[in-house]
């Protein structure tokens, strides 16, 4: 970050505010307006504390690889000229051809997937005259606009939970810290959360418009050019959750257990289909060879980002068999979702992310104590059955490919807000049963 930074990031703030100021009449309602400005507040704080971190802490990192040494060289090129800026931002990363000048010192040029968010960060500087911080904003303003979707969602099916969604959507520290700043997983989980809401318009609530459908096609491209293995985690399981809504639409109970096996079977054949068809275009992500990369990334990762920050981890051998990766599935689960414990942090950072995935732990532990013998029905609900599949698949697929805390802090927030959102709503459907016993013993 510069002297820019201190003139021209005031200004956008001050424009990102109005513009919101104005928006906010159309997009809340008396109960969530309560949440809009601290959400997108929390998001904002979150994009510069993320660049001060990086620059302060760690000395460099992704963000100015996507940012100083990225998307400023598309800038500096539209400013020598807008030609060459337009063939530059839309050059294919394996051939520039007469905007090699450019490219050549754009580090991250040749690799397709970071090219995508560079792309995204030039538009942003255009607009910004390539202020870090001002991008940053900018990147954290799509943020909110995928978390506040995602909200969205199940709000509208839940109102009374307006609060509890509200935390799992826009205030868990890591994902609003991680999520929001110039970084790959900024952008997935905004798409995320907007594909989300498209979907539940689309094909639950059955309010289809065109730009409904543009929407989930954007963000579901957007997720496919900067990280694949995230689709192919998500389509599956709202393929479940489209499956169990229909289900759960069928009034009568003996019918709709007739049904559930067929279903399954459709499900199946489809999400297999899916992950496959996803995986055709990267051999990496090919069915055959998902457990060879995971093997690959892990012991990569370990060794070169958590070589000398003592943040490495290790769940067992991988042999690059889908049959070690399987075996490991309990633990890799686990790593995700509740580590480091407290006794592993070796630095500062790593001390965040433990206490957040110890209080995490906690709420566990209290929704399952609360269940009883309720904690199979309530996991059949469709959205339960949404969030956590993406949640176990998802929390399956990074601690088994990671191997490194540092890393899988941010490769695990966008299962977090659909994780404590399938803890919101286990905990209210038992709240809601026993108002029901209740009401029935007084009769």
């Amino acid at each position: 970050m510069e002297l820019r930074d201190l003139l021209v990031t005031p200004a956008f703030l001050l424009l990102i505010y109005g513009v919101a100021f104005l928006v906010r009449p159309y997009a809340t309602d008396e109960v969530n307006r309560v949440y809009y400005f601290p959400a997108l507040t929390a998001k904002i704080f979150g994009a510069i504390a993320l660049g001060v971190v990086y620059q302060y802490y760690y000395g460099s990192g992704d963000t100015f690889m996507y940012h100083t040494y990225g998307s400023r060289f598309v800038w500096k090129a539209f400013l020598d000229s807008p030609i060459d800026g337009l063939k530059l931002l839309f050059a294919d990363s394996r051939n520039p051809g007469d905007v090699y000048q450019y490219a050549s010192q754009i580090y991250l040029f040749r690799d397709s997937n970071s090219y995508m968010l560079i792309r995204l960060a030039a538009v942003f500087d255009l607009l910004t005259f390539s202020t870090y911080s001002s991008t940053a904003a900018l990147f954290a303003v799509l943020s909110f606009i995928g978390s506040w979707q995602f909200y969205l969602t199940f709000y509208k099916q839940f109102p009374h939970l307006h609060g509890r969604l509200a935390i799992a959507a826009f205030f868990i520290p890591s994902v609003f810290f991680w999520g929001s700043g110039v970084l790959k997983d900024t952008v997935t989980l905004a798409c995320l959360g907007i594909a989300t809401y498209q979907i539940y318009l689309i094909f639950i609530a059955r309010k289809a418009r065109i730009i409904n459908i543009l929407l989930l096609l954007a963000s579901l491209y957007l997720i496919f050019s900067i990280r694949k293995f995230i689709l192919q985690a998500y389509l599956p399981s709202v393929l479940l959750w489209l499956g169990a809504s229909q289900v759960y639409r069928i009034p009568s109970v003996i019918l709709r257990a007739m049904v559930v096996p067929f279903v399954a079977l459709i499900l199946i054949a489809s999400g297999y289909f899916t992950v496959a068809k996803i995986g055709e275009e990267d051999e990496r992500y090919a069915l055959s060879n998902i457990a060879k990369t995971s093997r690959v990334t892990a012991y990569d990762i370990r060794y070169w980002s958590g070589r000398y920050a003592g943040s490495g981890y290790s769940l067992g051998e991988l042999d690059g068999s889908l049959e070690s990766m399987v075996r490991l599935a309990p633990q890799a689960i686990n790593v995700s979702l509740f580590r480091p414990y407290l006794w592993e942090v070796k630095n500062s950072l790593m001390l965040f992310s433990a206490a957040e995935s110890f209080v995490i732990l906690l709420v566990v532990l209290y929704v399952l104590a609360r269940q009883r013998g309720s904690i199979f029905g309530n996991l059949a609900k469709p959205n339960v059955i949404f969030a956590l599949s993406f949640t176990l698949v998802f929390a399956f697929a990074i601690g088994a490919s990671t191997y490194n805390f540092g890393t899988l802090v941010r490769y695990k927030i966008p299962l977090l807000p659909f994780f404590v959102t399938a803890l919101v709503l286990l905990l209210d459907y038992r709240k809601s049963e026993m108002k029901l016993d209740r009401l029935e013993s007084t009769e």
